[in-house]
């Protein structure tokens, strides 16, 4: 084990061992993308590409946000939508504006662009939180971890939206590692908040639940750097937010001017919040049912309404479930929790389906269970602890976010891409105390 540490120590070592490790990635991505091929089909937890494919066509052609038959969740024929993530739509629509509506163009374009940004993500996250061997393990696991492999893949907002988190927090992480030299150098500090800014609010365009996150990350790196770089800090969270809400901004004023009310981004928190407690489950929460079950549980005299009334409106009546009965909003919320953490398989899924989850989260969750346990049984300095605790407050908010509205698999994926790094410090503990068994 020494004698790899002192092979890996080698910054040419490292770096052919990366590139190595991202080759593979990319190729990997890439039989993933021709495996699905130019067509768009109804396959496991990937139904959404169907409404980001159909939209990447109508932008396109100039029709706009809207579909051309009444469309899910409860969008009329010609009605504007704001259900979907716009940056998305309008990756989408770009290929197909330049390419002709070829999904494969996206899938390839998407398995070259993640393939290569997830594992040097995660290598940057496990250098910087533990050392450069742990990270190197991170990259080959993201590398060849299934999930990540199938979701780059897809016409869907998960790929980017991991690559978002991640990019987010290896800025983050950077701030705590060297705050002399991020912090006082007042034009490194504005550089770092605007890039900052700019990848939360990318993020934040892809899925708007991360916004739920973000005063937590805010809190923590306050918390982080301490009193002495408070003025900074604040500086930047400060020019975050500002980029944030310009943004935003511009999507909020479209949405007022198609809907004649105010939307912040999109039109989808209702429909989750209310669907997802619903007394029908009591208080036994099931994944996935039946489209046509869905269109079922919608109040009839809700019918008539906007999307963006309609989805208000549910999202009321869903905390109205939830003050009526609380108790059962919380039995149905625990519930949720072998959902989200699912990782044996099931009759009730596809093979595909079972394979990516035992192959995948089922692999390396002991590893993952292992390191974080390591973690709290050895003494480890307040630098490192503060850089894993990012790590763990990331991972525990954004499951409760889930766990607390709608829980899926697939929801569960950024936070996997985190736990990949406890993985790979799990890994190499074991690694070397290994070696130095057989030393002795």
């Amino acid at each position: 084990m020494d004698k790899l540490s002192d092979w890996l120590s080698n910054t040419k070592n490292t770096t052919k061992i990366l590139i190595g490790v991202i080759t593979l990635s990319v190729l990997l991505r890439i039989g993933a993308a021709l495996f699905l091929g130019n067509k768009i089909n109804e396959l496991p937890g990937v139904s959404d590409q169907i409404s980001y494919h159909t939209l990447g066509i109508r932008l396109s052609n100039g029709y706009g946000f809207t579909f051309d038959r009444p469309w899910w969740p409860a969008t009329p024929a010609g009605e504007p939508t704001a259900h979907w993530s716009y940056l998305y739509s309008y990756f989408v629509a770009a290929i197909y504006w330049f390419f002709g509506p070829h999904p494969l163009i996206v899938r390839l374009f998407q398995a070259i662009a993640v393939g290569i940004a997830q594992p040097l993500l995660i290598f940057w996250i496990g250098k910087q939180t533990f050392n450069k061997n742990v990270g190197l393990i991170a990259a080959a696991i993201t590398a060849i971890y299934i999930y990540f492999i199938y979701y780059s893949a897809t016409l869907m907002t998960e790929p980017f939206y991991i690559v978002g988190i991640l990019a987010l927090l290896t800025l983050s992480l950077r701030i705590i590692n060297n705050p002399d030299q991020t912090l006082q150098d007042r034009r490194k500090a504005l550089y770092l908040a605007i890039l900052m800014g700019i990848t939360t609010s990318l993020t934040i365009l892809l899925r708007q639940a991360f916004i739920l996150f973000l005063p937590f990350l805010y809190i923590w790196l306050i918390i982080a750097t301490g009193k002495k770089f408070l003025k900074p800090v604040v500086t930047i969270i400060g020019i975050n937010i500002l980029i944030i809400v310009l943004f935003i901004l511009p999507f909020t004023l479209y949405n007022y001017e198609r809907f004649g009310q105010f939307v912040l981004l999109n039109t989808n928190a209702g429909f989750a919040f209310y669907w997802a407690n619903h007394p029908i489950y009591g208080t036994h929460f099931e994944g996935i049912l039946t489209q046509s079950t869905y269109l079922d549980l919608l109040p009839k005299e809700l019918y008539g309404l906007n999307e963006a009334a309609l989805d208000r409106e549910l999202l009321r009546r869903g905390l109205q479930f939830v003050l009526e009965d609380p108790s059962r909003y919380i039995l149905l919320s625990i519930s949720r929790i072998p959902i989200y953490f699912m990782f044996w398989p099931s009759s009730n899924s596809s093979i595909l389906s079972n394979i990516s989850r035992i192959g995948s989260f089922g692999l390396f969750l002991p590893f993952m269970i292992y390191g974080i346990a390591i973690i709290f049984t050895k003494k480890e300095d307040k630098k490192v602890n503060s850089q894993v605790f990012l790590l763990l407050i990331f991972s525990v908010v954004y499951s409760l976010i889930h766990i607390f509205t709608w829980t899926l698999i697939r929801y569960r994926l950024p936070v996997d891409a985190i736990l990949v790094v406890f993985a790979a410090y799990g890994i190499w503990h074991l690694l070397k105390k290994n070696s130095k068994e057989h030393s002795s």
